[in-house]
């Protein structure tokens, strides 16, 4: 039991606080002198990594935390991680053991990046974090396995305020500096999208877009390629009007016209021109509304989206389903116009959507309006214009004594562009090519008159039956009339035919 006789004496307790006192000294200046020598003798990522330990064991706040970055947000690629890719390729060190590393056709220089497990450590304002590339295989619908990719940051808790407001941001600054310097305009095209599923992580698959059409080499209409010009200028410095008139900020194109015209060079030099990569949409590949707009979603701003044949390339569900009733075409004309102007399409900014066709009267009148195709481009037969354009880019030449003759025949026959290149890839000397061509147009000409004087013949024939077949229906008419047999709205299409 406790009492005031064993508590001990004041002197005994000042004693005792006294030998504390310098013990706690000794230790400290021995702790200081042991944190001194580490930091000469231990590598900072090891002192780092054993406190970091130390702390998770003792629940210290300050212990690491990890931020999971995956390379998709939903359907949507996630852009800290494509920024945080393109950032880590800069800090690479001679400590990473294990690289991938490509080299796209007809590129100088080799792409860099860290493979899955490696780490690369970076110092941002005093602060030490470690960035690590996780790779997993997962099941999706279907049955198939893809592969899930993230990346982890990590560093000490108590800077996690300065990580996300100062770092990350600029991160991203700096991936969309670099790249903007090494800006290579790609294709992409469906490559693993099974079952309704995005394989891999996304559906899209890329490769570098060479296509060397511009503008400058393009044989269009001078005054239509003009107004184009002007038209995407227009548009990719709207971001503001846009936004104040409550639109999506993207906008529609229809290419038409006959075959070799031109159209995926124009769709080319309208990428080339704009810096934008090209997403290459073959509907017939889709079954339903919900992968078209899974694709639309996971394109990225800035972007091209082609949809050639547009009147070919499906049959679409009309939207009263009136004509297509069988329950496995899912892929509906609904569908594309909400993918076009509807809820979905304001997912993301600044695109473009191309449609090409070549028979632009095949084309439901739903889509053609301003909204969904804003500018309809008619790529028209080859024009004089057109062919000095195509002679510049094969031959060299501005001018030669055979342009004259061969312009004159081109205003006289429908020729293609296509047509016109071919001629003139068939010999690298100016007069042989030129004069080739000149026989070509006169051969062209030479079948179209034929062809026309034999639908002269047949129309001619056809008109003289059918009067004959007319002028009998009107004479049984007449005939049926006075017998009261028909009526009047039967009798009047006929007795205008005849007329």
């Amino acid at each position: 039991m406790f009492s005031i006789v064993s508590m001990p004496s004041t002197s005994s307790v000042l004693s005792a606080y006294t030998t504390f006192a310098a013990s706690a000294m000794v230790v400290k200046t021995m702790l200081h002198e042991v944190q001194t020598m580490a930091k000469q003798l231990i590598p900072q990522p090891l002192q780092d990594k054993i406190l970091s330990g130390i702390g998770r064991l003792l629940g210290d706040p300050s212990s690491q935390m990890t931020l999971v970055i995956d390379e998709y947000n939903g359907y949507a690629m996630n852009q800290i991680f494509e920024a945080s890719e393109i950032y880590l390729q800069t800090r690479i060190s001679p400590a990473v053991s294990r690289l991938r590393v490509s080299r796209a056709p007809r590129e100088k220089d080799l792409l860099i990046t860290i493979n899955k497990g490696e780490k690369v450590i970076d110092v941002f304002e005093g602060i030490q974090l470690k960035w690590e590339m996780v790779s997993s295989t997962e099941k999706v619908m279907g049955g198939d396995k893809g592969e899930r990719r993230s990346i982890e940051l990590s560093f000490l808790k108590k800077y996690m305020e300065k990580v996300l407001s100062s770092y990350l941001p600029y991160v991203v600054e700096r991936s969309e500096s670099i790249k903007e310097e090494n800006k290579v305009v790609k294709l992409y095209s469906l490559g693993n999208f099974q079952g309704g599923a995005m394989v891999g992580g996304g559906a899209w698959g890329s490769i570098n877009l060479d296509h060397p059409s511009t503008f400058e080499t393009l044989a269009m209409d001078l005054k239509l390629k003009e107004d184009l010009i002007k038209d995407l200028d227009r548009f990719v410095r709207r971001r503001k009007f846009y936004k104040r008139v409550g639109k999506a900020w993207k906008r529609g194109y229809l290419l038409y016209g006959p075959p070799g015209t031109g159209k995926t060079s124009l769709i080319a030099a309208m990428a080339n021109y704009l810096k934008f990569d090209v997403y290459d949409l073959e509907l017939t590949s889709l079954q339903r509304n919900s992968q078209l707009r899974k694709l639309l979603v996971s394109t990225k701003n800035r972007s091209i989206l082609v949809i050639e044949d547009i009147d070919c390339s499906t049959e679409l569900q009309d939207r009263q389903a009136g004509r297509y009733n069988q329950p496995t075409t899912q892929l509906t004309l609904s569908g594309l116009l909400n993918f076009i102007d509807g809820l979905w399409s304001s997912c993301g900014d600044e695109r473009i959507i191309v449609f090409t066709t070549n028979h632009k009267d095949r084309i439901d009148p739903a889509l053609l309006r301003p909204g969904r195709m804003d500018m309809h481009i008619h790529m028209s037969y080859c024009t004089p214009y057109g062919f000095k354009t195509l002679a510049s880019n094969y031959l060299g030449v501005s001018n030669h004594r055979l342009f004259t003759e061969i312009e004159r025949l081109i205003t006289e026959v429908e020729v293609t562009p296509a047509e016109i290149a071919e001629e003139l890839m068939k010999s690298e000397e100016a007069d042989v090519a030129l004069e080739g061509l000149i026989a070509f147009l006169k051969r062209a000409k030479s079948a179209e008159n034929k062809s026309n004087c034999r639908g002269k013949k047949v129309d001619e024939q056809g008109i003289e039956r059918q009067d004959v077949v007319q002028s009998g229906k009107v004479v049984e008419a007449k005939r049926q009339k006075m017998s009261g047999e028909l009526e009047a709205c039967d009798f009047m299409p006929c007795a205008y035919s005849f007329l």
